[in-house]
């Protein structure tokens, strides 16, 4: 590893000496916007890009559209666009994925703010009433579908979700928002921001909410084990000018969660959140490029009510150094490096910790072959260092700190030919290979004594491959867009959730027998999404996709998939899709989506046998009125054509509706 360290550096130094200074150091999104007449993004290579021309398969939701749309969560905002599944739980607990494969505590989605990581590393996963941001802040939401490691980051598996917030250096962002409706829904934020003469601008936001749980409609769970979901989250941006081509930006947020999580046949337990985090990130222009140096740290306390209580306490350091440049006008290079250190205790039985060390280089190369033909070529070699310190309980299996004395090394791949022919189309081919490492809960932060039997992490864990292929292509009509994507996902020694109708490690004189996390199947996916959008007359556009999938599970030997609860191939639906249209004239707006979704199987909450679910459509909808002093007034509701729609086999969705009064200057 030292040495690949070595090598990359060395070709890199040469390079630079002969390489051009980047772009500045902040992009101001709205002037590019305006320019492009269309969103602009800068996270897959780095420089301002139209989202066409963008070398991946990304989809931007703009702030416009997270208005118009009334939802009050993410999931809400991200089940409309092609090929996100949203699995709802509960009033506070979703689960989201690309393309399939979704399920509870999805670990295969990396997200992000501004750059910084807020899926949670304990156990890979994201819980979206923990990210720190309003809606009202969010300037874009670019989702990019497909593994996208070696360009976004560690464990861009399936996706990545890439929440950007308005800069506080360009945008002037002030916005306070009260919502009440039915079923206990109460919520208030703000966003205020503040210049401190030319150099220095800070961006505030805080906001809270809560609502009543989703009623019962079965014997389990009983309404005395349910709790409302509540929420409070605050968070700072500050940008300053430290020299005129030279800006620091520090970020700071905190969040306080709590909501009922279901933990397959565990049913339902209430689970609690505290996460706090610190970035800052300094961006100088150079003679050898556009230099960024970045350090963060997320905070995480996590309690969960099964067993009687677990507490988990993770926290995550990272600092990278990357060097983006142009040789000529028609390469564009970037080269990083990264480290993160991430440790958590074991629970519910302490006394250790696990953790890992993650050493990582990566490059991307974006080559203007000609002005109508473009190559994205990136590349990332993650090494990951496992380690275990602290004692064992009395006869738990795999007692010995050495079986945690490994490493491994695995590379990410992105490349995408893009080629457009006329100002109407656009072809794409794209080539990924990704790379899900194990949590720290799956590597050993688990150890539960249930009777004489042991739930204890697995440190043998391999980490999960998936491979992607995929040809896009885009048409631009008169008034309207056309898209399709084909894939085919080839997915490698998938994990497993924690199985209790077989013994996974055999009991000795010495030590009694465990259940434990395996790798236990490969899987296969093709699919297919179909996209159209227009408009019909000035100011009414319309928007419809449709995405078919298509997986076929091949389990090792001795794998129970429902048992293992990773029968993708019966939970993931074969259909669905969005029809919508919004409109606006003079101060009013209206916006309306129908969701579906097909037929599919889920685990019962109560033994984890899968049951079906029969396919549902879900409406949503709003309309606003601005008035001339800056307030907005809107009516909005979700899952609108039933009082209660069954959408997994959990609690059910209810029909909700919301009043919003909010006031901008």
């Amino acid at each position: 590893m030292k040495t690949t360290l070595f090598a990359g550096a060395s070709v890199g130094l040469i390079i630079l000496a002969s390489a051009s200074a980047a772009s500045a150091q902040s992009i101001d999104y709205g002037a590019m916007e305006q320019l492009f007449n269309e969103p602009v993004t800068t996270s897959a290579t780095g420089s301002p890009q139209r989202a066409t021309e963008a070398p991946a398969d990304m989809q931007i939701i703009s702030a416009d559209d997270i208005r118009r749309s009334g939802e009050t969560n993410l999931p809400g905002i991200l089940q409309r666009v092609a090929g996100i599944d949203v699995l709802n739980f509960s009033a506070g607990q979703s689960d989201v994925n690309v393309r399939g494969y979704d399920q509870v505590s999805s670990p295969r989605l990396l997200v992000l703010v501004n750059g910084r990581q807020v899926y949670l590393d304990h156990y890979g996963l994201t819980v979206w009433s923990t990210i720190p941001v309003q809606l009202d802040e969010i300037r874009q939401i670019e989702v990019v579908k497909g593994p996208n490691s070696a360009l976004f980051g560690f464990n861009a598996v399936s996706g990545v979700v890439n929440i950007i917030t308005f800069n506080p250096k360009f945008d002037t962002r002030n916005v306070a928002t009260v919502r009440l409706g039915d079923h206990g829904q109460k919520s208030a934020s703000l966003v205020a921001t503040h210049k401190f003469g030319s150099a220095v601008s800070a961006r505030f936001s805080v906001g809270a909410d809560e609502r009543d749980e989703w009623a019962t409609s079965g014997v389990l769970p009983t309404a005395s084990t349910l709790h409302d979901p509540q929420r409070l989250a605050t968070a700072l941006d500050v940008v300053a000018q430290l020299a005129p081509k030279t800006e620091l930006r520090v970020e700071g947020s905190w969040s306080n969660i709590q909501e009922d999580s279901v933990a397959g046949g565990f049913g339902y337990s209430t689970m609690k959140m505290i996460t706090g985090s610190g970035k800052a990130t300094l961006t100088s222009d150079t003679q050898w490029g556009q230099i960024q140096a970045q350090a963060y740290q997320n905070q995480l306390t996590a309690k969960y009510g099964l067993a009687g209580g677990i507490r988990w306490e993770n926290t995550i350091n990272v600092v990278s150094l990357q060097d983006l440049f142009k040789i000529g006008a028609a390469h564009t290079i970037r080269l990083g490096g990264e480290y993160r250190h991430n440790t958590l205790n074991t629970a519910p039985i302490g006394g250790a910790d696990v953790s890992y060390d993650v050493w990582s280089a990566s490059a991307m190369w974006n080559w203007a072959i000609t002005d109508k033909l473009t190559t994205t070529t990136a590349v990332r070699l993650d090494k990951l260092q496992l380690d275990r310190s602290g004692l064992f309980p009395a006869r738990i299996p795999l007692a010995d700190n050495n079986l945690w004395n490994r490493d491994v090394s695995e590379p990410s791949v992105n490349f995408t030919a893009a080629w457009r022919p006329t100002d109407f189309d656009t072809f794409r081919a794209s080539y990924a290979r990704g790379v899900q490492a194990p949590s720290l809960i799956e590597l050993g932060g688990v150890q539960l004594a249930s009777g004489p039997v042991f739930l204890l992490g697995n440190p043998k864990l391999e980490p999960t491959i998936v491979v992607n292929y995929e040809a896009a292509y885009d048409r631009q009509l008169k008034g309207a867009k056309l898209g399709v994507r084909l894939f085919i996902q080839d997915w490698s020694n998938l994990k497993s959730s924690i199985g209790t109708t077989a013994l996974d490690i055999y009991p000795t004189a010495t030590t009694a027998p465990g259940f434990t996390y395996r790798n236990s199947s490969d899987s296969k996916t093709k699919g297919v999404e179909l996209l159209a959008s227009g408009k019909v007359a000035e100011g009414l556009n319309w928007r419809a996709d449709y995405t078919y999938t298509d997986v076929k599970d091949s389990l090792f030997p001795g794998m129970n998939a429902t048992a293992r609860y990773v029968a993708f191939e019966s939970t993931t639906p074969s259909y669905r899709g969005n029809v919508g249209a919004d409109w606006t004239k003079g101060p009013w707006e209206a916006d309306a989506n129908l969701h579906y979704v097909g037929d599919f199987k889920w685990y019962d909450i109560t033994n984890g046998a899968l049951q079906p679910v029969k396919a549902y459509a879900s409406l949503s909808s709003r309309v606003g009125y601005k008035l001339d002093n800056g307030v907005t007034v809107a009516l909005s509701g979700q899952n609108l054509l039933k009082e209660q729609q069954k959408q997994t086999r959990g609690l059910q969705a209810e029909r909700q509706m919301l009043l919003s009064v909010s006031k901008a200057w």
